[in-house]
């Protein structure tokens, strides 16, 4: 069985699919996009409002994946504040792929 990562990449509502563009050019087959909340609180108007998040979950052969991350990183500017945040996982099993991929 072949090693497998996963990058987890959360970022602002409406740049998910972004994501995955970008994961697909750097070489990524697929990736599962997730509604999610962020913990930071904002006031507007006195009314505390919670961010809307988007989680991308991209699954990778580990030969792809520094690429991958760093793609995402560059392409969506997660060096600069408020932009987002990627990280990267090793799996110990993944179960369910084709073996195509």
């Amino acid at each position: 069985m072949e090693d497998y990562k996963l990058i987890v990449t959360i970022v602002n509502k409406g740049k998910g699919e972004k994501v995955v563009e970008i994961t697909h050019c750097a070489g990524a087959e697929g990736g599962t996009v997730l509604a999610g909340r962020g913990t930071a609180v904002k006031l507007l108007l006195g009314i505390s409002i919670e961010p809307e998040k988007e989680i991308v979950l991209t699954l990778i052969k580990k030969d792809k994946a520094q690429a991958v991350l760093d793609a995402i990183v560059e392409k969506m500017e997660l060096q600069e504040p408020n932009r987002g945040i990627a990280f990267m996982f090793s799996l110990d099993q993944v179960a369910g792929i084709s073996k195509s991929y």
